[in-house]
């Protein structure tokens, strides 16, 4: 059976979840009490990241690596409407829905950054690199809203698409923490759109945005975190 390591709270996990689940793909999944410690993580992966994929010798980390090889592995999907894309890419247009995946990335690499240094009480006003993260956040979603032709298709036509996915995850994870970064989706009408029809998608509520920080202890069956006795 596949094996899957991941964080709580983590999008990039979150979207494999998803993409697992819509692949029909059962798996055992390894989720830490608490953040893996830099000594776990790099006895795991050269890079101390997560999630990691096992699949028997196979052993994949970078998320989006692990998208297109569970793609590429999986053949017969559960019937969906719309169906879940074949491949990350149209042969059509390689290049350009690539470039939008890894835009994508960029927006949950950015939103990330901000989130992992909040934790450490560095806000966006008090540093220079998180107001670039920030700024490079607002014009990815703007540049995302001018390429996304129709909301009630995604960003590969007649499809969901691992765009779709990421981007949904990396947008619900900033709205989900108090990280001082306000998008405002009614400058992004078809971004938000197309995020409110995901959501009602059964793989996305089975899968729900967890809100992990450094007190969370645990869950409720909705997701509201638990903080611990020192909170």
């Amino acid at each position: 059976m596949l094996e899957l390591e991941y964080t709580a709270g983590s999008p990039y996990a979150r979207a494999i979840r998803i993409l697992l689940d819509e692949l029909g793909l059962g798996y055992s999944g390894s989720e830490p009490a608490s953040a893996p410690t830099n000594a776990q993580l790099g006895a795991d992966t050269p890079t101390m990241q997560v999630p990691t994929l096992r699949d028997g010798n196979v052993v994949l980390w970078e998320s989006g690596v692990i998208a297109e090889y569970l793609l590429g592995r999986t053949a017969n999907r559960p019937d969906a409407t719309p169906p879940l894309a074949k491949a990350v890419s149209h042969p059509s247009r390689e290049w350009e829905d690539r470039l939008l995946f890894a835009t994508i990335q960029t927006l949950g690499t950015a939103v990330t950054t901000i989130s992992q240094l909040t934790w450490t009480g560095v806000t966006i006003p008090a540093n220079a690199h998180l107001q670039r993260c920030a700024n490079r956040a607002q014009l990815i979603l703007t540049w995302l809203e001018s390429r996304l032709e129709d909301p009630e298709h995604g960003f590969l036509p007649g499809t969901l698409s691992v765009q779709d996915i990421f981007l949904a995850c990396h947008v619900r994870f900033a709205e989900a923490r108090p990280l001082g970064l306000t998008f405002d989706m009614a400058r992004h009408p078809k971004i938000d759109a197309l995020l409110g029809r995901l959501d009602a998608r059964r793989s996305f509520i089975d899968n729900p945005v967890w809100w992990w920080d450094p007190e969370v202890v645990d869950y409720t069956a909705d997701g509201t975190p638990v903080y611990g006795s020192g909170r």
